[in-house]
């Protein structure tokens, strides 16, 4: 009889849970915004909103206006009745309706993909390990439609069953060339070129090695169709692919230039997985002429918002390079590109450096799977090795992110793989945590390319500011290196003036110097927040006498950081014999990155300095002191500092003689980069803060971090991943405060169907708990039950401590996120010399990323 009871109950409370639900699912969700018809024009309907306490968004068409109530629940239940009572007593009001949430859904459904290699693209969709999270933008309805993407290469097999739905083509092509082009169904002058031989036909030359398959390779890992029965897919499936034939045969300035440069307009990202020789003693990078088309690129491509190259950064981890002597995915323009194995490990040819950007997975280790995409003579192959393979899987991933908004910059795009790259399960020996919280490597940048996250973050993204440029003269006199060097010098990062730099993206060092044997030089440099980037690993191979003459280090590592305060560059010689001799003659410091955020100079609001208020000038005239009230502010005196900066003491680095000595004076200094308005320089001094972040307490959050800090939303990253710009100790703060404070954190508006399931749920289990105790009372099994209840109800095991102590664990798990490093284990001879089938082709990759160096170097 007693079992009969408890499946009738468990029926019961089925029932009622499915019917919440349902009810849940099916009711309205009201906003917080209005439509409003209104007869009188726009001055008429901006009076209402404001009498009204609304925000006028503008007409929608005709006299129909779109309104906003802050103080109006954003999302609920139930419509605010009161609020559209208030409109519809306005004379000139025709009609309000307070708007609801309406379900839509693409109708470009994403379904799971039949292509007979799918399943064996274990970076793609992989259930039981880390992978690159394409099902996400996928599920989106994103898939790369309307992105161009073409692979500076070797040329690519454009008719290959694959390729061929995706290649853009022309019936009647017009030539680029005063060559005479037959045309054919397949050519395509705007997305494709052959530089070698001067046509507009990408087509590889076969040989009977296939050694010009590299292209054809790294096209199909871009955007390989989907569900047609051959190979796998693209990550872009839906993107438009071309192909530029530049590496089968000399390759010079020109010729890389007018690869880099083939119809900006049209093309949306460039990919090359090619570069100098990777055997870790060239040093090498673009000439004058190709120097010239990345600038070109990156300030008039895409119509100004910039062409987005993607580079390999190298495979010389066998020979111990170092890609920072590599100058193309060394340079600003380009984002550069790493790889990890299946098992999250760095590869052996991988090279650590400090322009690296972020990592996707490539091949590793004898028995580790490698890449799938499209081969040569229109076949398919599961070996594809080597950053040549990391980089078209960024292209792919970042055409998905361009298609969820066009408008993103050169600049936005690298913002966004900074901010959403995941570091948490990818082994090395040297992740560390930057200025700003980040973690990030030298092998892997900030980590593995997330393509849902880095794709939701693009949809709304607002665009950064205008680039800064900083250059800073560190050196006033030549150094001898001897066996270390460590120099020193504060900057004020051009405050007070245009080009004055708050938050940093990219970080040059370029320096000229000579040493003896120049492999055995290790070169830091440390940020004043503390961030330390190795702009140069020792190279054993490099035995040049030459030096560095003008050669541009460049690190990102610090991105997002405060440049104001003292750097400190450190050249150690590791592999000293006592005869080693060096000088450093030159050292400059170059910073990139935005300024503060304040409001257009030229708006009314903006502060007009003068110095009718000065108290104190220089030799030169200039305002160097304010009046009693006043402050110091682009070389004048201001009563109130603009938006983004607040009023402080700033040293004066200068000697007024004899007659007056001062130490401070009151100026408007920049507000913390993660602030818009502050009361103070911290982080902690925030007032409101920019797009994207949210205001918690007196800090600026990252809306990524909020999400990852809520314990009702799910984060991006994944599992022992930390909180963008937290440290540890902040996360043990943090955890600190939720155990402390569990009021403060209220479930957003947007769950509060689920808020609600949660509590229906608990009530209907708590009556069910009671109707069996009852039934167990009346059936004469009260004293078996009065026997089991302390082990039931104690305070260890109730309900209600069970639940809170569930909550706790999860806290005080979050507070013990870390990070700790794996050390790399590099191949050894011994494992090099057993080399598989694969294994054999990742060598001839490397060769192919190399071979035209050799070709230029003879000429």
């Amino acid at each position: 009889m007693d079992a009969r009871v408890a499946l009738l109950l468990l029926w019961t409370v089925f029932v009622l849970l499915t019917a919440e639900l349902n009810w849940i699912d099916a009711a309205k969700v009201y906003t917080n915004t209005w439509a409003v018809q209104i007869n009188g024009g726009p001055g008429e309907a901006d009076r209402i909103a404001r009498e009204h306490g609304f925000i006028n968004h503008g007409h929608v068409f005709g006299d129909y206006y779109h309104f906003r109530h802050h103080a109006v629940e954003k999302r609920a239940l139930s419509g605010h009745k009161r609020m559209h009572i208030r409109l519809q007593k306005e004379p000139q009001v025709l009609w309000t309706e307070q708007q609801v949430v309406k379900k839509r859904k693409k109708r470009d459904v994403y379904e799971d993909l039949t292509d007979p290699d799918f399943p064996k693209q274990w970076y793609l969709s992989n259930p039981t390990h880390q992978d690159l999270n394409t099902k996400a933008a996928w599920a989106q309805g994103y898939t790369g439609r309307g992105v161009v993407v073409t692979i500076l290469d070797d040329g690519i097999e454009k008719d290959h069953p694959d390729l061929i739905s995706n290649y853009l083509y022309q019936n009647h092509p017009k030539p680029l060339c005063t060559q005479k082009v037959r045309p054919t169904a397949f050519q395509d002058p705007e997305a494709s070129y052959d530089v070698n031989d001067g046509d507009t036909d990408p087509q590889p030359r076969y040989t009977q090695r296939n050694e010009n398959r590299h292209g054809t390779r790294c096209a199909g890992e871009v955007a390989a169709a989907a569900n047609n029965g051959v190979c796998g897919v693209g990550v872009a499936y839906n993107a438009k692919i071309g192909g530029v034939r530049m590496l089968d045969g000399e390759v010079t300035d020109v010729v890389e230039a007018q690869s880099l440069s083939l119809n900006p307009q049209h093309i949306h990202i460039y990919s090359a997985s090619w570069g100098p020789e990777d055997d870790g003693k060239s040093l090498d990078g673009p000439a004058k002429l190709a120097k010239e088309a990345f600038l070109q690129g990156i300030t008039k491509g895409r119509s100004g918002l910039g062409s987005i190259f993607v580079w390999a950064s190298g495979n010389g981890g066998r020979e111990q390079d170092s890609c920072n002597c590599d100058g193309y995915t060394n340079s600003i323009y380009t984002l550069s590109i790493s790889s990890t194995t299946q098992s999250g490990n760095v590869p052996w040819y991988s090279e650590p450096c400090s322009s690296t950007l972020a990592t996707t997975f490539s091949s590793g280790n004898p028995g580790e799977k490698q890449i799938v995409t499209t081969d040569l003579r229109q076949k398919c192959t599961d070996s594809h090795t080597g950053t040549s393979a990391s980089a078209p899987l960024a292209a792919g991933i970042i055409a998905l992110a361009l298609e969820a908004n066009m408008n993103l910059t050169w600049r936005d795009m690298q913002h966004l793989v900074v901010r959403t790259s995941q570091p948490g399960r990818l082994s090395a020996g040297d992740w560390k945590t930057n200025g700003v919280g980040r973690r990030v490597s030298h092998s892997y940048g900030y980590g593995l390319l997330d393509t849902g996250a880095l794709v939701a973050l693009a949809q709304n993204w607002t665009s950064v500011g205008p680039q800064h440029q900083c250059v800073n003269t560190m050196l006033s006199e030549p150094r001898d290196i001897g066996n270390k060097l460590v120099f020193s010098k504060s900057v004020d990062a051009c405050w007070g003036r245009p080009e004055h730099v708050s938050s940093l993206e990219h970080v040059q060092a370029r320096l000229t110097l000579s040493y003896n044997q120049r492999g055995k030089l290790a070169i830091h440099l440390i940020s004043p927040l503390g961030t330390h980037s190795t702009l140069l690993f020792p190279r054993p191979n490099d035995f040049s006498s030459e030096g560095f003459n003008d050669w541009a280090f460049m690190t990102t590592h610090s991105w997002d950081e405060d440049p104001q305060g003292e750097w400190t560059l450190e050249i150690e010689n590791v592999a000293p014999n006592g005869r080693d001799y060096g000088v450093l003659s030159q050292f400059t410091l170059i910073l990139w990155g935005t300024g503060p955020s304040i409001v257009n100079p030229s708006s009314p609001d903006f502060p007009r300095p003068s110095n009718n208020s000065c108290k104190t000038f220089d030799a030169q005239q200039i305002c160097i002191e304010c009046s009693p009230g006043f402050s110091l502010f682009l070389q004048g005196c201001v009563k109130l500092c603009p938006p983004g900066f607040t009023s402080g003491q700033q040293l004066l680095n200068l000697s007024l003689e004899n007659w007056v000595d001062l130490s401070s004076v009151q100026a408007c200094l920049p507000c913390n980069p993660a602030c818009l308005t502050c009361s103070g320089t911290g982080p902690a001094d925030c007032l409101s803060c920019p797009p994207h972040s949210h205001l918690v307490f007196t800090s600026c959050l990252h809306q990524n971090q909020v999400q990852r800090k809520s314990p009702l939303t799910g984060g991006l990253q994944g599992d022992g991943a930390q909180p963008e710009g937290a440290s540890p100790a902040a996360a043990d703060h943090d955890s600190k405060v939720a155990e402390e404070s569990p009021g403060l954190i209220v479930a957003p508006s947007t769950q509060l169907p689920a808020v609600v399931a949660l509590l229906s749920c608990a009530f209907i289990l708590a009556a069910f708990v009671g109707v069996f105790f009852l039934l167990q009372l009346r059936s004469g099994g009260a004293s078996a039950w009065r026997t089991k209840l302390p082990s039931g109800f104690s305070e260890t095991n109730g309900v209600r401590v069970g639940f809170g102590f569930g909550f706790r664990q999860g806290r005080e798990r979050k507070a013990r996120i870390c990070y700790k490093g794996i050390p790399t284990v590099w191949a050894d001879e011994d494992m090099i010399a057993y080399e598989s089938e694969s294994d054999s082709e990742e060598v001839d990759g490397h060769s192919e990323r190399t071979a035209f160096i050799k070709t230029q170097s003879s000429i």
